[in-house]
């Protein structure tokens, strides 16, 4: 679910959406990203030791670790890019993050495939006046330290939120989609309790959503320009 998401904003108007500082701006020289696929680094925007919003790099996809069924000795770990909000307040895998370190992750659309060999892509985002207007996913964050790539690697690490989706969503994938948030829920996701957080997961109302395009090897949102 949500395997596949766009971010063609530049840092300036990230900066500007989710009210954060150039100080506060960790992205470095960030390009326009029409692709973006879980084990790839996307933006995030997460609060600071002060209170205040900063936009991190942060690999897709928490990881998780693995160990061979016949051997019993550790393999490449697996990047989890997706957290059911039915698992958020049981799994240990995404309690503590949930409840300390959620994140906003920035994104001008997403992607769900129908069908196979060929599938068809479909491309979602929000009705308004600019081509492809911006929005963020309700995310949580953590830190890897590990063997990962088979190499040691530190790193952050985010997940987009998954419920159930809405009218227009489960035309095309029946089971989730990822939480979006309206702008005013940003700092309650970021700052609330546990209990206020949860209270914003709910599909995005269907009626403020369209499909910018659809079509077979669609795997960038090829009308997604700054």
């Amino acid at each position: 679910m949500c395997p596949l998401y766009s971010n063609t904003l530049p840092p300036e108007l990230m900066r500007q959406l989710f009210m954060v500082k150039t100080g506060h701006d960790h992205l470095g020289n960030a390009q326009s990203l029409p692709s973006i696929f879980p084990k790839t680094v996307s933006p995030m925007v997460t609060i600071g030791p002060t209170g205040e919003r900063h936009l991190e790099r942060a690999h897709w996809g928490f990881v998780l670790p693995q160990k061979s069924t016949r051997t019993g000795l550790p393999i490449q770990p697996k990047a989890v890019n997706n957290a059911r909000d039915d698992k958020l307040k049981t799994s240990r895998f995404w309690k503590s993050s949930f409840e300390k370190r959620r994140c906003l992750v920035p994104a001008t659309s997403f992607c769900e495939p129908k069908g196979k060999k060929p599938a068809t892509y479909f491309w979602f985002g929000l009705k308004g006046e600019d081509p492809r207007p911006p929005f963020a996913f309700a995310g949580i964050w953590t830190f890897f330290d590990g063997i990962y790539g088979h190499e040691p690697r530190k790193t952050l690490t985010s997940t987009i939120i998954t419920t159930k989706p809405n009218k227009l969503v489960a035309e095309v994938h029946p089971d989730r989609m990822p939480v979006i948030l309206e702008p005013h829920r940003y700092q309650t996701w970021l700052t609330g309790t546990a209990a206020e957080a949860f209270d914003l997961i709910a599909p995005f109302p269907a009626e403020k959503m369209t499909i910018h395009q659809s079509g077979e090897e669609m795997k960038s949102d090829h009308g997604a320009g700054p």
